[in-house]
C-alpha cells in the first residue's frame, strides 16, 4: 500500500504522561461524539503557533483538567496515519503539582497502573505511548535510568 499521508491533514499533538506521587498515570476518556469517541488516551492538544510541546502540554492540561503539572522529558515522539488524517503525538512525562482532574473536556478520567491499562481502549497510536512507558519503567526497575529530581 502506498503513502498517502501526505494527502491527509496533518495533527500536531502535544500530550502528557502524567504521573502522580503514587506512580499511577492519569487517563481521560473521550466523548462519546467526535473523532475516536469513548476511547481512553493521554490527555494534551494541537500545538498552537509560537507554542514549544511543553507550553502546549502545560496549556491543554490546565485548560481541559483543571490541574498544575511539570513538563519533564521527551518519553516517544509517534508519527501514525488514520483513515482520515495523520498525526504527531509528541509525549513527555509529567509530575502531576496539585488539583483535582476535572472531566471539562472529556467523559471520565482515571489514575490507572501499567497492569491496569490494558483493560481501556485506546486509540491505536497511543499503544505505542503504553508499550514506551512499560519499556521506561522496565529500565528505571533495572537500573538502566539515571534518576532526576
Amino acid at each position: 500500500m502506498g503513502d498517502i499521508s501526505g494527502s491527509l491533514p496533518h495533527k500536531s499533538i502535544g500530550v502528557a504522561a502524567i504521573w502522580n506521587a503514587d506512580g499511577t498515570i492519569l487517563i481521560d476518556r473521550r466523548r462519546p461524539s467526535g473523532l475516536l469517541g469513548g476511547l481512553w488516551e493521554f490527555p494534551g492538544g494541537k500545538l498552537e503557533a509560537g507554542e514549544t510541546f511543553p507550553e502546549c502540554i502545560k496549556r491543554e492540561i490546565l485548560e481541559e483538567l483543571a490541574i498544575e503539572i511539570e513538563v519533564g522529558d521527551r518519553l516517544i515522539t509517534i508519527d501514525h496515519s488514520y483513515r482520515d488524517f495523520h498525526v504527531t503525538l509528541n509525549v513527555y512525562h509529567c509530575r502531576h503539582i496539585s488539583g483535582v482532574p476535572q472531566t471539562i473536556e472529556c467523559d471520565e478520567v482515571r489514575w490507572v497502573t501499567l497492569d491496569e491499562i490494558d483493560q481501556f481502549t485506546f486509540p491505536d497510536a497511543n499503544l505505542q505511548i503504553i508499550d514506551a512507558l512499560r519499556e521506561y519503567v522496565r529500565k528505571r526497575e533495572n537500573g538502566e535510568l539515571r534518576m532526576e529530581n
